[in-house]
C-alpha cells in the first residue's frame, strides 16, 4: 500500500476526518493544510487505520479534543460582555464587507 492511503482506515474515520476538514476551511485554513490537519487528528485520537471488525483495536483517546474545547469555553467565559459585544460587531462587519 502507498504512503497516503486511506484503504485501511474506517468508513467512520474517513467521516471524521471529512467533518474535521470542513471545521478548518470554515475557519480560514487551506485545503491542504485542512486535509492534513484532519488526518493527524484522526490518527492520533484512533492510533491510525483500523480494520473493522466487532472487537478489534483500541479504544480512541479523544483528551485533547476535550481539552481543546473546554479550554475554548474558559476562555470565552473570561471575557467581559463589552469585550464579547465588540468582537461580535467586528466580525459582522467583516461579514457583511465580504458578502458572507
Amino acid at each position: 500500500m502507498a504512503r497516503g492511503s486511506k484503504a485501511s482506515y474506517t468508513g467512520k474515520q474517513k467521516r471524521k476526518a471529512e467533518h474535521i476538514e470542513e471545521g478548518y476551511e470554515k475557519s480560514g485554513v487551506s485545503k491542504k493544510e485542512a486535509e492534513r490537519r484532519a488526518w493527524a487528528t484522526v490518527n492520533k485520537e484512533s492510533g491510525g487505520g483500523k480494520k473493522s471488525g466487532s472487537g478489534r483495536g483500541k479504544k480512541e483517546n479523544k483528551s485533547a479534543s476535550k481539552k481543546g474545547g473546554k479550554l475554548g469555553g474558559k476562555a470565552s467565559a473570561a471575557r467581559s460582555k463589552a469585550a464579547k459585544s465588540k468582537s461580535a460587531k467586528k466580525a459582522a462587519a467583516t461579514r457583511k464587507r465580504r458578502g458572507h
